[in-house]
């Protein structure tokens, strides 16, 4: 139900993905690049359209250009077949894709926690209370994997569960009553149940046993990254300038994502891009961080969970190299 039509959406976003470009910014002689999202636009990406809005990518000398997916695989087809230069990634597709051999390298966080949760009726207090009734899953792998966590980090027992699949309607199930609780997002549904019905309680993996991790991971394959790591190095700079500039200045960040993508609701930006803030940087401060001994943690979480069968090899899986690059 969220996701918009690829084509008119590529094609508004390639349109307005140069809007704040000087004339004599535009005289240069820029690289281009092309971005996909990990879903439609909203507040979490909200540092992307400031780096276009204020024209960042032209400082690096990049022209990026930002389109979304059509489809939850779009972003790692586009990725491999060369279509694209960049993908945001959930990070557990970025831990299934390497798993089956794809050579997708993680070179920038976009969130610093993550954002999976689970979201229960009124009536349910801890996520123990979930044994024996119905929770609704998307259908990804990675569900499960917060579904068990959240449930045994209560105490309770993910095997008394009973799991249907509900694909991306997780509001409308909860608010039927149709489900007890649902696999969600705390800063998306989280956010947006209450305004149709308070009270919902919201179980956020990280509290109950999950690492730290970076939800959202700036990508490329390995190919990119040899052949043109100027390009990546350039990329992330001007991301990494966009998100301090939403850090620092939320309403103007709002403002630039509202500009660029007409029709988003203005009330739901804030409240989202609120609860975000926090988790636009690091324990160090800084925004776009991977942390490595944290990554190793996930990854022992990943398999534990069983979202892949072994740990993922975090030191190949991660290049951290070019947020240092970044600095310059």
């Amino acid at each position: 139900m969220r996701l918009r039509a690829f084509a008119l959406l590529a094609a508004t976003i390639f349109a307005l993905a140069g809007c704040g470009s000087s004339a004599t910014r535009e005289s240069r002689s820029l690289r281009h690049a092309t971005l996909i999202l990990d879903f439609t636009p909203n507040a979490v990406h909200t540092g992307i359209y400031s780096a276009l809005a204020r024209s960042y990518d032209v400082d690096a000398g990049v022209r990026l250009h930002v389109i979304a997916p059509a489809a939850s695989t779009d972003a790692i087809q586009l990725l491999e077949t060369g279509r694209v230069s960049f993908a945001i990634l959930d990070i557990h597709d970025l831990a299934i894709a390497r798993e089956r051999g794809e050579n997708i390298v993680g070179i920038m966080a976009i969130v610093e926690r993550p954002l999976a949760a689970v979201i229960a009726q009124p009536g349910i207090r801890s996520p123990r209370q979930l044994d024996g009734r119905t929770v609704g899953v998307t259908g990804d792998p990675s569900d499960y994997a917060v579904l068990d966590s959240v449930v045994a980090g209560a105490g309770g027992n993910p095997r008394k569960l009973h799991e249907i699949t509900i694909g991306f309607n997780a509001v409308p199930a909860l608010l039927s009553g149709r489900v007890a609780a649902a696999t969600a997002f705390w800063n998306d549904e989280g956010v947006a149940l209450p305004h149709a019905r308070p009270g919902f309680h919201v179980f956020q993996v990280y509290d109950y046993g999950a690492p730290s991790y970076p939800e959202l991971v700036l990508c490329a394959t390995g190919s990119t990254l040899r052949h043109d790591p100027a390009l990546a190095g350039d990329v992330v700079r001007a991301l990494v300038r966009g998100y301090r500039f939403t850090v620092s200045n939320p309403k103007a960040g709002a403002a630039d994502l509202e500009r660029l993508v007409p029709g988003l609701d203005p009330r739901l930006v804030s409240e989202e891009l609120t609860v975000e803030l926090p988790i636009f940087t690091g324990t160090d401060g800084q925004v776009g961080e991977l942390d490595l001994p944290v990554l190793r943690a996930w990854a022992r979480w990943e398999a534990r969970f069983r979202i892949v069968s072994h740990p993922p090899d975090v030191a190949r899986m991660f290049d951290p190299r070019f947020l240092s690059l970044a600095e310059r």
